[in-house]
C-alpha cells in the first residue's frame, strides 16, 4: 500500500502464512457471527446515513490521520466499534513536506523533511529507494533504532486518544519489495530483511501496549515465506492479508504448500491467539470466488476474524456489500474444521455445515453426504452436496 495525503494512503502487495491444520483447542463455543471491516482510506465523502449504517454492523474502520472526526463520528454511531489509523511503516513521503516543513497530518510515522539521512534505505550505488509506481515513496531502513522510536513516537503521540488503534502498512518479507531485483545494500536478503522488521515491532510492542493502542500489520505474501506470519504476529495485536484466497473471478488460490491451507493458517493461529485477522477476497461479485472465500472464512474464524471483500484493487472508499449471508447464524461451531476427502474441509455448527473444496480449479467435483438435512444457498433442501476444485458452501439446519 501506498497512501497520500488526503488522497490516496497506500500501496498493496500480493498474497501471503504457515502452519496447516486447525488444532482442536480452537474449537467455537460461541455463536458463528461474521465480521466485517471498512477500509475508508481514500477520503471520499461519507454521509451520516453511511455512518449510522456501517458503524452498527462492521467490527473495525480504518480512517486516514486527518479523519479524527470522522473516527469520533463512527464511535459515536457505535462505542463498539474500533477505529484505526492508517501509517505506512516503510516509508516517508516527499510530496507531503513543503518548504521544508511536513504536513501536520501524515500517512507515514516520519515526515520527509524530519527525516534523519541516516534513515534511509540505500542501494549498493549509495542511492535511496524510491517505490516503483509510487512517485514520492521513499524507503526508510526499519531497523534503525533511532527511526523505529521516532516513527513509533510520532503515531502515538497523534493517534493517542482519537484512534483505538494502528493500521501499520507494508510489514514487507522480501527485500526487493517495490524495486524488483535489486536488494538494499544493509539487508541484501529475505531473511535479514525480514529480521528488521522483527526488529522494529519487537521494539516497538511496548510503546503502543502503554499507550493503550492495538497495532494490525498489512502482512500481504507472508504465505510465501515459512513461519513468517506468525513471527510478526508475535508482536501485533493482528494482521491484514490483503490478496486472501481468491485474486480475481477466475484466479482463485487452491491447496498447495504455499496455497489455500496456509491462509486458512492466518486466521485458526491468531483466532488461537485472541488476535485480529483481516482478509480481502478480491473478486467481482461472482458467486463462485464470493462462496469459496466466505466458506474458507468461516472454516476457521472465531470472535476476531473480519472478512469483507473488494471488487477493484486499491478502490478504499465505500464500504464493501454487505452480503446477505454475513447475517446467517449458524450457531456454535462444535469443533474445528476436518478433511472429508483429499483436500476438501468441513466444520460443523449447531445450525449448519460448512464444506470447501480446496482443490484446483477445474478438478472433479466431490461429493459430500451430510448428517442431516440442510437448506443450501438457493433456499433448497439438501442431504449432500457436489462440490468442484475452489468451490465453497455455507448451509443451514433449523435449530
Amino acid at each position: 500500500m501506498g497512501f497520500g495525503v488526503r488522497s490516496w494512503g497506500y500501496l498493496i502487495l500480493v498474497g501471503a502464512v504457515t502452519a496447516s491444520v486447525v488444532p482442536a483447542a480452537q474449537a467455537s463455543e460461541e455463536e458463528s457471527s461474521t465480521k466485517s471491516y471498512w477500509l475508508h482510506m481514500n477520503s471520499t465523502p461519507t454521509t451520516s446515513e453511511m455512518i449510522t449504517a456501517e458503524a452498527s454492523r462492521r467490527s473495525y474502520v480504518v480512517l486516514n490521520a486527518w479523519e479524527t472526526d470522522l473516527a469520533a463520528k463512527f464511535k459515536a454511531a457505535n462505542p463498539k466499534i474500533q477505529t484505526f489509523v492508517y501509517k505506512d511503516l516503510s516509508s516517508t513521503r516527499s510530496y507531503a513536506c513543503s518548504n521544508g516543513v511536513d504536513e501536520t497530518d501524515l500517512p507515514t510515522g516520519v515526515g520527509y523533511c524530519a527525516a534523519d539521512p541516516s534513515w534511509f534505505l540505500l542501494d549498493s550505488q549509495g542511492q535511496r529507494f524510491e517505490y516503483d509506481g509510487y512517485e514520492g515513496h521513499w524507503q526508510m531502513d526499519v531497523g534503525n533504532t533511532d527511526y523505529q522510536n521516532a516513527w513509533a513516537d510520532n503515531v502515538i503521540a497523534s493517534s493517542r486518544g482519537a484512534f483505538d488503534g494502528v493500521f501499520m502498512d507494508n510489514a514487507l518479507f522480501a527485500c526487493d519489495t517495490y524495486h524488483d531485483g535489486v536488494c538494499p545494500a544493509s539487508y541484501p536478503t529475505d531473511e535479514a530483511m525480514r529480521d528488521a522488521y522483527r526488529s522494529m515491532l519487537a521494539n516497538t510492542r511496548q510503546k503502543f501496549v502503554d499507550a493503550g493502542l492495538k497495532t494490525v500489520a498489512n502482512m500481504s505474501n507472508a504465505r510465501l515465506h515459512d513461519g513468517a506470519w506468525d513471527s510478526y504476529v508475535e508482536y501485533l495485536d493482528g494482521g491484514f492479508d490483503e490478496w486472501w484466497l481468491t485474486f480475481n473471478d477466475n484466479d482463485l488460490l487452491s491447496e498447495y504448500p504455499q496455497g489455500w491451507s496456509r491462509q486458512v493458517a492466518e486466521i485458526a493461529a491468531n483466532e488461537a491467539k485472541g488476535k485480529i485477522t483481516w482478509v480481502q477476497p478480491h473478486h467481482s461479485g461472482a458467486e463462485q470466488p464470493f462462496r469459496y472465500a466466505f466458506a474458507s472464512y468461516l472454516l476457521a474464524a472465531g470472535s476476531h476474524a473480519a472478512i469483507s471483500e473488494i471488487q477493484e484493487t486499491d478502490r478504499y472508499d465505500n464500504a464493501s456489500v454487505w452480503r446477505p449471508e454475513y447475517d446467517w447464524n449458524l450457531g456454535a461451531a462444535t469443533g474445528p474444521y476436518f478433511s472429508v476427502a483429499s483436500n476438501v474441509f468441513q466444520r460443523d455448527f449447531v445450525c449448519g455445515t460448512v464444506i470447501v473444496n480446496a482443490n484446483k480449479t477445474g478438478s472433479s467435483a466431490v461429493n459430500v453426504r451430510l448428517a442431516d438435512a440442510h437448506t443450501n444457498e438457493k433456499g433448497s433442501t439438501v442431504h449432500s452436496v457436489s462440490l468442484p476444485g475452489t468451490t465453497g458452501t455455507v448451509l443451514r439446519k433449523g435449530c
